[in-house]
């Protein structure tokens, strides 16, 4: 069982919407993360003069539900934002237009070196590209590796900190794809327990030709690759259609005959709805529409069902 950490999270302002520091015990890192309306009280703060990476976050402006990150460093952090806040010109040049959130990294100790921090910005865009989670704006990661094996050793547990605390705040571009939560969970479950609390979830629908399965993992719901879905979007315009677009876009569904598609992949959606909505073609309930495969139960069912199950020891205690 992956053991809990504390996360320290401190309201700068004392507002949920303005500056927001974040630390984990035994971690010399230090996240600062704030809005773009912002950007005059963060520049100010004593970390922005320090050395670090930091993250612009915003919707990407050729697909809404997508998000745009650009991965950077700078031993002046400041004077960076500064730059990347002048308006952007028609070559590319300037600034940065779309970004609407700053995530600052820096070291409470300050032994983040100009060496350091070129390696975790390499490292860090790796990771984001391969993750796919956000449209990245850097392009091709620098090929940095100019770090002695000791120092190498501290950066990768930095990352693995910085992986934890970074989609505590609501930024999910470096958590690992769906096919690697499944294979790293399977590699680390012991042969005696299940790899997965969940059921398996079945779609099925001989009418339209279509079946599809899913489990939940870590609080997602996965459906799995070689899902059989419909091809094209077959109802009014609802916001899933750009999600069902967006997974044709990115190669997540491929053609299965004229008239379907399958998952080339494992794929992570944030609710059964969402990946119900997915396989239909069209907007769907997907608490009442996944049935636990060899039972026929709902999703809602099961879920009242595991709830159920909790009663007695609540009442005891």
């Amino acid at each position: 069982m992956t053991q809990g950490r504390s996360i320290r999270l401190f309201l700068v302002d004392g507002t949920p919407n303005g500056l927001l520091t974040a630390e984990i015990m035994n971690w010399t890192g230090h996240v600062l993360t704030g809005p773009r309306s912002k950007m005059t009280e963060l520049v100010q703060r004593p970390e922005c003069a320090r050395t670090g990476v930091y993250f612009l976050v915003g919707p990407d402006p050729d697909d809404s539900l997508r998000t745009r990150v650009y991965i950077g460093e700078s031993d002046d952090v400041a004077q960076r934002l500064i730059q990347h806040n002048r308006p952007e010109k028609p070559d590319g040049s300037g600034g940065k237009d779309f970004w609407e959130r700053v995530c600052l990294v820096t070291s409470k100790d300050q032994n983040l070196t100009k060496a350091h921090v070129k390696y975790l910005e390499s490292k860090l865009i790796g990771i984001a590209a391969n993750a796919g989670r956000c449209v990245l704006s850097n392009g091709t990661a620098p090929d940095y590796a100019g770090l002695p094996e000791s120092d190498r050793a501290d950066m990768a547990f930095f990352l693995e900190q910085l992986r934890i605390v970074l989609p505590a705040l609501g930024f999910d571009f470096l958590l690992e794809p769906p096919r690697l939560v499944a294979l790293n969970r399977e590699a680390s479950a012991p042969a005696s327990e299940p790899l997965n609390a969940s059921p398996r979830f079945v779609l099925e629908s001989q009418k339209l030709g279509i079946k599809a399965l899913a489990e939940e993992v870590d609080g997602l719901f996965m459906v799995l690759k070689g899902s059989r879905v419909r091809g094209q979007w077959n109802s009014t315009p609802h916001s899933y259609e750009l999600l069902f677009r967006r997974l044709i876009a990115d190669g997540v569904l491929v053609p299965d005959g004229p008239e379907h598609r399958v998952f080339s992949a494992d794929y992570l959606f944030s609710s059964p709805s969402a990946a119900a909505a997915v396989v239909y073609a069209r907007n769907a309930n997907g608490r009442t529409s996944w049935l636990v495969d060899g039972t026929g139960q709902t999703y809602a069912a099961w879920q009242d069902q595991q709830l159920g199950a909790l009663q007695p020891t609540l009442e005891d205690a």
